[in-house]
């Protein structure tokens, strides 16, 4: 008898037991396949882009090994709903903040990096000086600063991400990035006035 054919007519609540009991896999695949359309459909709800809900139920469905094993189900298709649900919400909460991050570091670039003229004006050899004096301007951060503006901008962590990796509070995070902000615009400054 084929894997599937023995588990095919178990019930959800049976699935998961025999899933707890043997990590086989194969046991959410069988699972997990009777709600799959509901759960692109509830994707696509939300993200609003096909590829981007064709990925969630992927995460979904690799998260839910995991979670399985984690917690106690009793109804699977009413736990499965809210599951994928918080990790749309997860995925629209992380595009907006890589978004608002990026509009921030487009407003604050022109105090971080132009001078009077365009930065798109600039000779490739301009730019690179220019990028030079800002991670040498990075480099003359306190550590706090230097540590919280390097994970939040170079390496686009959010305030949640650059607090647990650095063991600093959520508040201390933003303080540091928007002082570390101000320190570098005066480091240019100071620089560039020191150059002419």
């Amino acid at each position: 008898m084929l894997f599937n054919e023995k588990y095919n007519h178990y019930s959800d609540s049976e699935l998961i037991l025999e899933y707890k009991h043997s990590t086989e896999r194969a046991l959410v695949g069988i699972l997990y396949k009777r709600y799959a359309h509901l759960v692109l459909g509830l994707c696509f709800k939300y993200l609003k882009d096909e590829d981007e809900a064709k990925d969630a139920v992927m995460h979904i469905f690799e998260k839910l090994m995991e979670d399985l094993l984690k917690h106690d189900v009793k109804y699977f298709k009413s736990w499965l709903y809210t599951f994928s649900k918080n990790h749309c919400l997860m995925v629209i909460r992380s595009r907006q903040s890589k978004l608002k991050k990026e509009m921030d570091l487009r407003v604050h670039a022109s105090s971080f990096m132009e001078t009077d003229t365009n930065w798109h004006l600039k000779s490739h050899e301009a730019k690179e000086e220019e990028l030079s004096a800002l991670e040498q301007a990075v480099e003359e951060l306190n550590e706090e600063q230097r540590k919280c503006i390097r994970l939040f901008y170079l390496q686009e962590k959010s305030y949640q991400e650059v607090s647990s990796l650095t063991g600093y509070s959520m508040n201390e995070v933003k303080s540091f990035i928007q002082n570390g902000k101000r320190n570098l615009k005066l480091k240019l400054e100071k620089n560039s006035e020191r150059e002419f």
